[in-house]
């Protein structure tokens, strides 16, 4: 199971960083969110992968539970990240709207 988090986290993180190299303002937007899904994986995964355990304490050893700080970090993440998507898609609506195009750069990218 830890292979299988580890390269998804791994594909998300490289296919974020590909996209954020791009020339378009949409693939860098959609990079960025990509990144920002790597990183709530890796928080996400610290706490510990536990299946079959219960989710609240009845007593007992606590080290057999998962840990709930990082749970709570990633839902505050998947929050901010998608208040901060939205912003970014009214920006990249309105600097298409007055440039015409939708490059980094502001360029239209033809020779």
């Amino acid at each position: 199971m830890e292979l299988v988090l580890a390269a998804a986290i791994g594909i998300l993180a490289a296919s974020g960083v590909w996209l954020l190299l791009r020339p378009r303002t949409f693939q860098v937007i959609i990079g960025l969110t990509l990144i920002s899904y790597a990183v709530n994986l890796f928080i996400f995964s610290i706490g510990g992968l536990r299946t079959g355990a219960d989710p609240v304490l009845h007593g007992g050893d606590i080290a057999q539970y998962a840990d709930p700080l990082p749970q709570a970090l990633v839902l505050t993440a998947i929050v901010i990240g998608f208040a901060t998507t939205a912003l970014f898609l009214v920006v990249l609506l309105t600097s298409r709207g007055l440039t015409g195009n939708d490059h980094v750069d502001g360029e239209d990218g033809t020779p």
